[in-house]
């Protein structure tokens, strides 16, 4: 179909954070970008991947009072659309008894076009194939006179659903999307944007959600290409944003006109403002009051403890010292003049007569045996059981504090210091733990609620990283240094590197073995802990799932 030269089509990106199973307020969300678009002169405006539920679903899909829900709302916007632009909004579909990820297309009052995703993820954090049927190759939709070639997320990931929207007269390829944040992703969606581009020689739309929904955050970085691969339109990363790009055709295809590209969000920026928006939409989403830290004076509290009050405020992070006898001098200070930075509430619990305590209770039990980690663990679930009853009266959510490194080893007390709802840290390794302190210090993420500059000191960053449950206790009394440790780890959990591939690299077989065994006998304790920040690609939890009994030996 050939078009009249010059004929535009004025398209919104409509890059929002819906909440899943907020049915009526993904509505509400949805109409307010929809009447942005219509004041901006927009015909159509795009929504992401299951923007009406919520991305993802889950088992919500499974439920046929949850579906009609979908099909009353998807009713309700396709009415503005009588008086407005038309839209493409995502959502879980009924056709025929079966279940769909769907593009709707929404026009003139009714769905006018439904578009099922062909190609669906199973691998990672996706099990889609678990509660979604497979749709079809897609088909173009054609809406004034212009023939737009819709795809469902990992529909652009490969060749096929492109090439069939091009041979079937596409001029222009639209991807609505829900692709969480991961490390170095953007760069991924992007090349193979282009590779999709390039092939059908098509702009395309990409448009993508943003907020937290439990370990997955969504980083937005919405944009759109031109057919040459260049970027026309960059949305912003990690916050909801709106585009409007003018497409013109040349007589065959659209094409994107240059509009303001956001720079993207990369590195240690992208690491500190994923956990930011996790804990963020996290604690308002499911309506807590704020946030209860156990601060120690470490390194991990401390970061855990700024990246609240940068998602939430001073004034909804409340902090809890919890002495011993082993508690530093220099620890007490260093917590006290991070709260007083950071203008946080700052109590003190100490945890000596919790201590007497259960000695006391346990001396017959304990009789002729000498002292050892048992007694170290009773203090840190000391410290858990305070946390929770203070969580308990006052409705402020627990906070844990371990990160990656540790749950990989188990260097953490059950019941103790992984008590919480949720943690920030939990996919991020300790050496990266020392970086974005370092990187915080020097910078303050745009829409961060703390304050600009040095606010750690340098000797929490500086300090031999110590559990303080013995005297003169430091990490490295039980595993190597964490430089060392979090290379094999590395190694181990992202690579799935066998023990002789890591050894060929330089390192001592036995120092191997040892972080290998540590690494799968604690897998009953990671099953154990609060969801946290996906931020590499093999997250512990819904990416990497190993079982807890396993004699599985073959580690050569």
């Amino acid at each position: 179909m050939n078009k009249t030269p010059n004929e535009t089509l004025s398209i919104g990106l409509a890059q929002v954070n819906p909440t899943v199973g907020d049915l009526d307020g993904n509505r509400d969300m949805i109409l307010a970008a929809h009447d942005l678009a219509g004041a901006k002169g927009c015909d159509l405006v795009v929504f992401p991947e299951l923007v009406v539920s919520g991305y993802p679903p889950e088992d919500l899909v499974l439920k046929p009072i949850f579906l009609d829900g979908v099909v009353q709302t998807v009713e309700e916007l396709a009415k503005a659309t009588q008086s407005g632009p038309a839209m493409i909004v995502g959502a879980p579909w009924r056709v025929d008894g079966s279940v769909y990820n769907a593009a709707l297309f929404l026009a003139d009052g009714a769905v006018a076009a439904v578009v099922q995703k062909n190609d669906l993820p199973n691998y990672g954090v996706f099990d889609e194939v678990r509660v979604f049927a497979p749709g079809p190759m897609p088909k173009p939709i054609t809406f004034k006179g212009t023939r737009l070639g819709v795809m469902v997320c990992e529909d652009m990931w490969g060749k096929g659903p492109a090439q069939a929207l091009k041979e079937q007269g596409a001029e222009i390829l639209i991807v609505i999307n829900g692709s969480p944040y991961e490390l170095d992703k953007g760069d991924e969606r992007l090349s193979l944007a282009r590779a999709r581009a390039s092939e059908t020689g098509l702009g395309l739309v990409y448009v993508n959600q943003v907020g937290g929904q439990d370990e997955l955050v969504f980083d937005g970085a919405s944009f759109v290409i031109n057919a040459d691969g260049g970027q026309m339109a960059g949305l912003q990363s990690f916050a909801s944003d709106f585009a409007v790009v003018s497409c013109k055709s040349d007589g065959t295809k659209f094409v994107p006109d240059q509009v303001a590209c956001a720079a993207p969000v990369e590195g240690l920026s992208g690491i500190y403002q994923a956990m930011v928006l996790g804990l963020r939409d996290y604690v308002n989403k499911n309506s807590f009051k704020g946030v209860l830290i156990g601060l120690s004076g470490g390194i991990d509290s401390a970061l855990s403890a700024l990246v609240a009050v940068d998602a939430l405020g001073a004034d909804r992070v409340h902090c809890v010292m919890m002495p011993s006898p082993y508690t530093s001098q220099d620890s007490l200070d260093d917590a006290g003049a991070l709260a007083k930075a950071l203008d946080m509430r700052l109590d003190s619990i100490a945890i000596d007569p919790a201590m007497a305590a259960f000695d006391a209770m346990l001396a017959d039990s304990f009789a002729g045996l000498d002292g050892d980690t048992t007694e170290e663990n009773i203090q840190a679930r000391s410290r858990g059981i305070t946390l929770m009853a203070l969580s308990n009266k006052f409705g402020y959510m627990v906070l844990s504090t371990g990160n990656k490194s540790e749950m990989s080893v188990g260097y953490a007390t059950l019941y103790g210091d992984m008590c919480g709802g949720y943690s920030v840290l939990k996919d991020v390794y300790k050496t990266t733990v020392f970086a974005l302190s370092r990187w915080r210090n020097e910078n303050c993420p745009e829409g961060a609620m703390g304050p600009k500059g040095s606010v750690m000191a340098e000797r929490i960053i500086t300090k031999p990283p110590s559990a303080e449950l013995k005297p003169d206790q430091t990490d490295q009394d039980s595993l190597p240094p964490y430089d060392v440790l979090d290379d094999i780890l590395n190694d181990l959990i992202e690579g799935d590197m066998a023990i002789s591939e890591i050894t060929a690299r330089g390192y001592d077989r036995e120092m191997v073995l040892r972080v290998w065994r540590m690494v799968n006998i604690a897998e009953y304790k990671r099953r154990q802990a609060p969801p946290g920040v996906k931020i590499t690609r093999r997250a512990f939890g819904r990416e990497r799932r190993y079982p807890i009994t396993n004699s599985f030996t073959g580690h050569k």
